[in-house]
């Protein structure tokens, strides 16, 4: 039997990448990415309703983040869904995310003709 754990998604940064290093020199960048989803209610009247992804970018990916997104730039993420826990005052919290693996900026107001126009790939994940 075979398994899958896909994820994509077209949205708008909801705030600028939160950039850090980890104590091995690779880093990680924390976007988090609004998506609308609309319909027409059974009188007609449009609906809208936002979902807020936490996506997760390493080592490539990350630098490119944080060269090229900001927020409200529009970008499409494929990647995969991954809870983590810990442990907070005793009691466990969990948090899922999307791993992003590959990265299309769809808009970049001011970089728009150094942004890369090919996707992005995390070749150099630490998995």
């Amino acid at each position: 039997m075979y398994s899958l754990n896909k994820a994509q998604i077209i949205g708008n940064v909801t705030r600028d990448p939160e950039v850090k290093e980890t104590s091995n020199g690779k880093k990680v960048a924390q976007v988090g990415i609004a998506t609308n989803y609309s319909w027409k209610d059974k009188e007609g009247a449009k609906q809208e309703k936002v979902e807020f992804h936490n996506v997760v970018f390493w080592g490539s990916l990350a630098e490119i983040c944080e060269k090229y997104v900001k927020k409200g730039s529009k970008i499409y993420v494929e990647g995969r869904l991954e809870t983590r826990s810990w442990e907070d005052n005793g009691i466990k919290k969990y948090k899922t995310e999307i791993v992003g693996e590959e990265m299309i900026l769809l808009s970049s107001k001011d970089s728009a003709s150094e942004a890369p126009k090919k996707p992005a790939a995390a070749e150099d994940a630490p998995w």
